[in-house]
């Protein structure tokens, strides 16, 4: 352990993250700034997320795609919005593609972006491979304990992310910080995640590897995306978005969003798993776990009709989650009625801030989470910008 002398940086972001590189990639080259990671390398996980490609925004952005509204969330994203975040990209030479007619990914690779990101912060110190492992305010000062000894700024930011990804050295330090100051959090927990199912669903599980379009409808939310069986139970992009607005009770899963049985099966011949458009191991499944006989269309009985309307909506309660080493984000986070929506900095503690996935903030699959952390992290360097210029 070494110290790095009495030096006092205007600002210190904790966390060289998509929100914490967003930040101080706008602040001005006149702050004295440093961001510090524990990783070697900055961006870690926008490098890996999206098959590499990182899935930087959505077509749709609203609240609307996030777990919980709030005025911080507004309005972040109306300061830095999903026009913003792409004219932003496309004056720095990156042109993202649009898949499925709605997500943004990098063309090539994610290091597209990351260079970007790495380019417009050259002017801020990097601390990497540094462990934080507390903080505390003396007098107008914070005190930033690390693996480099004490860091001292006049403001701090802290984008430390959630707790998922902790082979990439996600961890609950930001909650750690925002409790040391009073500050109210709501603890982390996996989103974005694979479910687990009940002994009633098993065979779901013997589907593994089988996926299919579905209509998930969860609470007032309803989500349309590829649903894909696994051995510990049902994932895909349809279920990691239903997973953040189930907590417990039950779901209901559309098999056939785009067709209705029925029609299908008017004056066919042929056994319902024949008309039935999914894989045929997959309708012969279904029908079973409804209690419906795979009879010829023309023999359905009343009873069995009354079943098969429930492929439409099979309501079951899932067991629980894939845990944090599959999720893809964590929900949870410092509490955003602790922050001022304007800047996001704490209504209690002067010049802290709280950016990106640990603020109680988390959004559907789909570039959400990224769009927030870079809406987040402008808002909050327009901030600290506008505060060293008065």
């Amino acid at each position: 352990m070494y110290n790095t002398n009495m030096k006092i940086y205007d600002v210190l972001i904790l966390g060289a993250g998509a929100s914490g590189l967003m930040c101080a990639s706008r602040l001005g080259s006149s702050l004295h700034t440093a961001i510090v990671d524990c990783n070697d390398k900055v961006a870690k996980k926008l490098k890996i997320s999206g098959g590499g490609k990182c899935n930087i925004t959505n077509k749709d952005v609203s609240v609307n795609n996030y777990d919980k509204t709030s005025k911080a969330l507004a309005h972040a994203l109306e300061v830095f919005s999903k026009e913003d975040l792409l004219h932003f990209l496309e004056r720095n030479g990156v042109e993202p593609v649009i898949r499925k007619n709605r997500y943004y990914f990098c063309k090539e690779s994610s290091d597209e972006i990351i260079d970007v990101l790495k380019k417009k912060t050259r002017h801020v110190e990097t601390l990497l491979s540094t462990e934080i492992t507390g903080v505390k305010k003396n007098a107008d000062l914070f005190e930033v304990k690390s693996s480099r000894g004490v860091l001292r700024s006049k403001k701090l930011v802290v984008a430390t992310g959630g707790k998922s990804f902790s082979t990439l050295g996600a961890s609950e330090i930001g909650l750690s910080i925002a409790k040391s100051f009073g500050i109210r959090v709501k603890e982390f927990s996996p989103a974005l995640v694979g479910l687990t199912v009940q002994k009633d669903q098993f065979w779901m599980k013997d589907l593994s590897g089988l996926s299919c379009y579905v209509n998930i409808s969860i609470n007032d939310k309803v989500i349309e995306e590829e649903m894909l069986f696994a051995h510990k139970g049902i994932s895909g992009p349809a279920v990691l978005s239903a997973s953040l607005y189930w907590q417990k009770g039950t779901m209901a899963i559309n098999f056939l969003p785009n067709h209705n049985i029925f029609e299908l099966i008017r004056g066919s011949k042929k056994l319902l798993s024949s008309v039935i458009p999914l894989p045929r191991r997959l309708s012969k499944a279904i029908l079973q776990a409804l209690g419906v006989e795979d009879v010829e269309c023309k023999k359905i009985v009343p009873h069995a009709r009354e079943l098969l309307s429930k492929i439409h909506a099979y309501e079951f309660a899932p067991a629980g989650n894939f845990g944090f080493t599959k999720a893809e984000v964590s929900r949870g986070g410092v509490l955003t009625e602790e922050l001022k929506e304007n800047s996001l900095e704490s209504r209690h503690v002067e010049n802290l801030y709280f950016i990106g996935e640990v603020v109680d903030v988390t959004g559907e699959l789909g570039g959400y989470n990224f769009q927030w952390a870079f809406s987040s992290g402008v808002v909050c360097a327009e901030n600290i910008d506008k505060c060293s210029q008065q």
